[in-house]
């Protein structure tokens, strides 16, 4: 620990005591007795430390606000009580180890570094293919594990801990996913003009995708790299942005994340393992569900591409850009799909955005 922020680090200290992770002797000496690593934090601009002792001796996750906006803090009060409802229902999500509600500062079991991405970066052979074999009993573990936290996180959830909306609906999809899509990715990074008639073919799209019921627990942003793996077991982080919503949505997260690109016949196994874990704790109809999730994945896939393209664009986070191509080519994938056969200008628009994308435009 350095003297920089030191009545930053002496909070720290004292809530490491209080949580009963330190003694009171190192809580005097901040300075000797404790070491912080900072981490960075993916498309989050939360702070994160990793906290242990000079021996090398672990201590937990020590995660803080961005800044002191009522929006900083009330995602930091979020990710508490969320976290603490879901370890309570049983998913498997970071233990909490202390909180320090006027500091909006958290304390987390630490999880290590090895995300689900990696097992999948690491299966990889020289050509670039992903052993199945290696990583299906971790992808088998994860929708049913994202079955339980759906089904049962949405029991007892309340909707005044969400820090951003209280549910995922139409309003939001037409301007952060759809709307996110046409202006980060459309017009700011390839520097096109909106194509008439292309807002109401979004809107056709978020009336499809808000029929799915929105009563289960969803958490928004559920792809590998928020899935962290530990002495064999799986589990779920960054979950803050949580709140209710349709069942298709996480799934397609995983499914259709660019990060791994899953050859699709494997994403087909998964989506079947997943509908029947889902059946195991609530009555659904598969039919009915492959058209909700048909649209749900449509609607995740232009959110991806316009959060990347803000990301990188405008934030300067290049390790996004490189994943705008997978991410495209999964959309043009998807529009092929039956279920979306009635659009007509957003298949020409994808179309034309692969070829100004790999032009460099």
């Amino acid at each position: 620990m350095t003297q920089k922020n030191e009545s930053e680090n002496m909070k720290l200290a004292a809530l490491l005591h209080d949580s009963g992770l330190i003694s009171r002797r190192e809580a005097n000496d901040p300075l000797n007795s404790l070491v912080l690593r900072r981490l960075a934090g993916d498309g989050s601009s939360r702070r994160f430390w990793r906290v242990g002792r000079p021996n090398g001796e672990g201590l937990c996750l020590a995660v803080a606000p961005a800044g002191r906006t009522e929006q900083d803090m009330m995602e930091a009060g979020a990710a508490r009580l969320i976290g603490v409802h879901l370890h309570g229902c049983g998913v498997r999500v970071p233990a909490q180890y202390g909180w320090d509600e006027e500091q909006g500062l958290l304390l987390f079991e630490d999880l290590g570094d090895v995300k689900l991405h990696d097992l999948v970066e690491q299966s990889r052979n020289p050509s670039g293919q992903i052993d199945l074999q290696a990583v299906r009993p971790w992808y088998i573990q994860a929708v049913q594990q994202l079955a339980w936290m759906q089904i049962r996180g949405a029991a007892g959830f309340d909707r005044d801990w969400c820090w951003d909306t209280r549910a995922y609906d139409r309003s939001l999809m037409l301007s952060r996913e759809s709307g996110y899509f046409l202006r980060a990715f459309w017009q700011e990074l390839l520097g096109q003009k909106e194509i008439p008639g292309i807002g109401e073919e979004f809107e056709q799209i978020a009336t499809a995708a808000s029929q799915a019921p929105a009563t289960f627990f969803l958490h928004r942003d559920f792809q590998s790299r928020n899935i962290m793996a530990r002495n064999g077991q799986l589990c779920f982080i960054d979950f803050q942005g949580g709140r209710m919503g349709p069942l298709g949505y996480d799934l397609a997260s995983l499914l259709i994340d660019p990060y791994t690109a899953l050859p699709p016949s494997f994403q087909e196994e998964l989506f079947r393992m997943y509908l029947e874990a889902v059946t195991a704790l609530y009555p659904l109809d598969g039919q009915q569900f492959r058209r909700e999730y048909s649209f749900l994945a449509l609607q995740r896939n232009l959110q991806i591409i316009g959060a990347f393209s803000f990301l990188s664009r405008t934030q300067g986070k290049l390790f996004f850009s490189r994943f705008i191509a997978p991410a495209l080519l999964s959309l043009a994938e998807r529009l092929r799909d039956q279920e979306l056969s009635d659009l007509r200008l957003l298949p020409r628009l994808v179309t034309q955005a692969q070829k100004l994308f790999q032009q460099g435009v």
